[in-house]
């Protein structure tokens, strides 16, 4: 009796591998070191409630800080959660395709929408965050006024961000379409 064995799963070239592998741990690098943006999140909201509830004078910068930080936490945070693949997906149908199926409506929509909506995203932020930096834009909803440019600056940087994750999920994906197996298989994360 012969020895009959699955044929070994197909592999793409080295640089292309390359590409993926460097973009997804440029993006898993950088996911790490946003999360420190977390670290003021924190420490506003603590010093708010020891000021409001134990001294009885609330700080006037405490709510900026803590919509700043978690803001920016959120939006440089997502490439990271595209990578880890915790973005919103409708199981019930999902589960039922093949991966040649997945992998061609992956790459369908990363090409028609998800990539061409971060480049317009990206141009029309970067316009909003250069004018802002220009007239040294500054909060006006209580009387610290902080700076806001720098948030502004969160929006392009987001955008460039999940644009080069959509680049690296792009060529897993069109990968799956081409042979019917995923490089990389997400962990389940729910929320």
């Amino acid at each position: 009796m012969a020895n009959i064995s699955a044929s070994p799963k197909p592999m793409p070239p080295r640089g292309y591998l390359a590409v993926i592998r460097g973009i997804d741990k440029f993006t898993e690098l950088t996911g790490y070191l946003f999360v420190l943006s977390i670290i003021p999140l924190i420490c506003a909201n603590v010093v708010e409630v020891f000021a409001r509830y134990v001294l009885g004078d609330p700080t006037v910068w405490a709510l900026d800080v803590t919509t700043m930080s978690y803001a920016t936490l959120f939006m440089l945070g997502s490439a990271l959660a595209l990578l880890k693949g915790a973005h919103i997906r409708t199981d019930v149908l999902w589960e039922a395709f093949s991966d040649r199926t997945k992998g061609m409506i992956d790459s369908l929509a990363f090409l028609l929408f998800f990539l061409p909506t971060m480049v317009v995203l990206f141009f029309l932020s970067i316009d909003d965050f250069l004018y802002s930096l220009s007239i040294d834009e500054r909060g006006s909803s209580g009387a610290w006024t902080p700076v806001l440019w720098p948030l502004r600056g969160v929006i392009p940087l987001t955008a460039f961000m999940l644009f080069l994750q959509g680049i690296s999920e792009l060529m897993k994906s069109l990968w799956a379409w081409r042979t019917g197996a995923f490089l990389a298989r997400h962990e389940k994360i729910e929320v």
